[in-house]
């Protein structure tokens, strides 16, 4: 990583480590002591790690003892690397770690470890104890393998040809184990030492290097019920939409190309770390074929306008925050653009809050209140500004490098917990304010009437004042979004708005509102920095207000901090919603069929590829956290809030 800060570094942790080495030379107590410096990860160009570049899997490993002179006369330094980026010394397993440091220290080696003693150390032992040490090594190896492969006998060896040319693992593995019976090494008989330790060492790589290719400890019966009921999920909403689908088969082939299109990417890891390209093209696509269907309804040149202009601003979201593995690294706007021009970003940003204050302004019904309303949420989004302007000078000053920032425009000497709390507590206010004083309104005023189902309460269609109503919480929630978003992404908000006004502006039916809503979720979720790695969670902002530990908390405004986009387009689509009349009272219901015939058809294509692909290389680094982000989409994005917070939304503006 080039950031100025890891040279210093490098040198403090250089002065301990020397501290440390002279301890072990100098006090007797310590003089049985072995030092093991290494990294649990490694990093790649853009700073991050959790993926499979060979950066990230590629940490450092030291051992330092002063009694390592009896074996090693020590090694140049600096090194150059001897293969490919990261090859300095040697290689070894991380599982090596652990039967080398048992060795040392007299243990046995952990049961299900597949690691192998690391050679350079065999020379602290003479020559029948390194192999008594490699033949229990080998022994216990074996022990993992035998119950992998049950079928197999280890007693003798079937085989003519070479144990290198046997292509099942099993009988490979145990045609090298009969190499070593063969040897006697087991019965206690002598041959060339040499011979033994390489004959052993053989088998102890081949056994590794097949067990951390094979599957182990999976419970195959639960993976394949959970498949099942994914399957059922998807079959049964696959049902309920299909009249819809039919009907309107546009529409249908559209929303059947998206899902299939995005299971077959789940199949291949490369597309799984890239998927941010995968929606930003079907968004873009999308998104320019709504535009140019308008030209039956319009002239030439506003259709033409109305699918260039969403593609405009489609590339400028894609280029704000490079994501993914490969291009990560590469120059954005979010860290390529804006510490270098620190005017036009809080520009953009003052341009932002001031968006979000006239969509707060706009009162939930007319009256003497109006007023109060425009001041207080002109006071809450001031105080929001006043807190990102803190905030930012605290964790990233250099945003404000060369900008003079008077104490007017900042909470004063208060801490940014008690700030956050200010800003969260008078979101709140506003918000409540909002849904009273419209009730109140209501109380003293004419009943409208109103559309109503068993199941969506007084649904959507109620009226402007109620659609008014909506646009302030949905302005309420897109500041408490900046609040929870790095500086460098509350710009996005103010071209989402832009967006939605140029969707708003066109003529589209429940469902392309609803599979609008669907992609644009995706694209900013990726637009934000997110990604399907785990060290792209952004937790910058995730204990907002608290003070002490509170797992719950910090659990909700992490998703928030991460889900901001999201959770933005979720609202906007049921504004866009609440806009048609009539028959809107089914609007929120076939968003939210929709959204969950999506998700269960994304949930079972991840599943069966993890379930498939459970011995694949990137397994864990890639599938693995995958999933993991498809439980959050599935249950924090879809379940908490298209199905239960988007209906207690248009509950409260109704």
């Amino acid at each position: 990583m080039a950031s100025p800060h890891m040279i210093p570094k490098q040198a403090e942790m250089d002065n301990v480590v020397r501290r440390i080495y002279r301890g072990l030379e100098t006090k007797s107590q310590l003089k049985n002591t072995i030092l093991v410096l290494c990294g649990d990860h490694g990093m790649n160009d853009a700073g991050n790690h959790g993926g499979s570049a060979e950066g990230e899997t590629s940490p450092a490993l030291v051992f330092i003892s002063p009694k390592l002179s009896s074996i090693s006369q020590g090694v140049e330094c600096p090194a150059t690397p001897s293969s490919g980026d990261f090859g300095f010394y040697g290689k070894v397993d991380q599982s090596d770690v652990a039967p080398t440091l048992a060795g040392l220290l007299g243990f046995p080696v952990p049961r299900n470890n597949m690691g192998v003693f690391i050679p350079d150390f065999l020379r602290f032992w003479a020559k029948g104890d390194s192999v008594r040490l490699l033949k229990q090594n080998a022994e216990q190896v074996l022990g993992v393998v035998q119950e992998t492969f049950s079928t197999v006998s280890f007693d003798d060896n079937p085989h003519s040809e070479a144990c290198e040319d046997i292509a099942f693992d099993g009988a490979r593995l145990a045609c090298l184990w009969f190499r070593v019976r063969t040897l006697g090494y087991i019965k206690g008989q002598q041959h060339d030492e040499k011979t033994e330790e390489a004959a052993l060492h053989a088998f102890l790589v081949q056994g590794q290097k097949v067990m951390s290719n094979t599957a182990s400890n999976y419970s195959i019966g639960k993976l394949y019920l959970g498949t099942a009921t994914g399957a059922l999920a998807m079959l049964w909403t696959s049902v309920r939409l299909s009249s819809v689908l039919l009907q309107k088969w546009i529409f249908g082939a559209w929303f059947s190309l998206v899902i299939l299109a995005y299971g077959i990417t789940m199949f291949a890891s490369s597309y799984v770390e890239e998927e941010h390209q995968y929606w930003y093209l079907v968004a873009s696509t999308w998104l320019w074929w709504l535009g140019m269907k308008q030209g039956r309804v319009r002239s030439r040149v506003r259709s033409v306008i109305g699918a260039v202009v969403p593609l405009v601003f489609m590339r400028v979201l894609r280029g704000w925050n490079q994501t993914g593995q490969k291009y990560a690294s590469q120059p954005d706007i979010a860290r390529g653009v804006f510490p270098h021009h620190n005017y036009l970003l809080w520009s953009l940003v003052f341009v932002s809050y001031l968006v979000t204050l006239v969509k707060m302004s706009i009162p939930s019904h007319a009256g003497k209140t109006q007023s109060l309303f425009s001041v207080t949420a002109m006071v809450v989004c001031m105080m929001g500004l006043a807190f990102r302007i803190s905030f930012t000078m605290a964790d990233s000053p250099e945003l404000l490098r060369g900008i003079q920032v008077s104490s007017a425009f900042t909470l004063g000497d208060l801490n940014l917990v008690m700030q956050t709390r200010i800003v969260f507590c008078g979101i709140v206010f506003y918000a409540v304010g909002i849904i009273i004083s419209d009730r109140e309104g209501r109380s003293n005023s004419k009943p409208v009437t109103r559309m109503s189902t068993p199941v969506m309460p007084r649904l959507i269609s109620a009226g402007v004042e109620e659609q008014r109503k909506l646009e302030a919480l949905h302005g309420v929630l897109t500041l408490f979004l900046m609040t929870q978003s790095r500086v460098t992404n509350v710009p996005l908000f103010a071209l989402f708005e832009i967006q939605w006004q140029i969707i708003a502006s066109m003529d589209l039916s429940d469902v392309e509102i609803s599979l609008t809503s669907i992609i644009l979720q995706y694209s900013s979720f990726f637009a934000f920095g997110g990604s399907n790695s785990i060290s792209s969670v952004d937790l910058s902002n995730a204990y907002n207000g608290v003070s002490g530990y509170n797992a719950g908390a910090v659990a909700i405004l992490t998703f928030c901090s991460n889900w901001a986009g999201p959770l933005w387009w979720t609202t906007a689509a049921l504004l866009l919603l609440g806009r048609r009349q009539p028959g809107a009272s089914k609007s929120l219901r076939q968003f939210q069929l929709l959204s969950t015939c999506f998700i269960a058809n994304a949930n079972m294509f991840v599943m069966v590829a993890c379930t498939l692909l459970r011995t694949h290389l990137f397994i864990w680094t890639v599938f693995s956290p995958k999933y993991l982000y498809t439980l959050a989409w599935g249950l924090g994005q879809h379940l908490c809030i298209n199905m239960t917070a988007s209906t207690l939304y248009i509950w409260l503006g109704t």
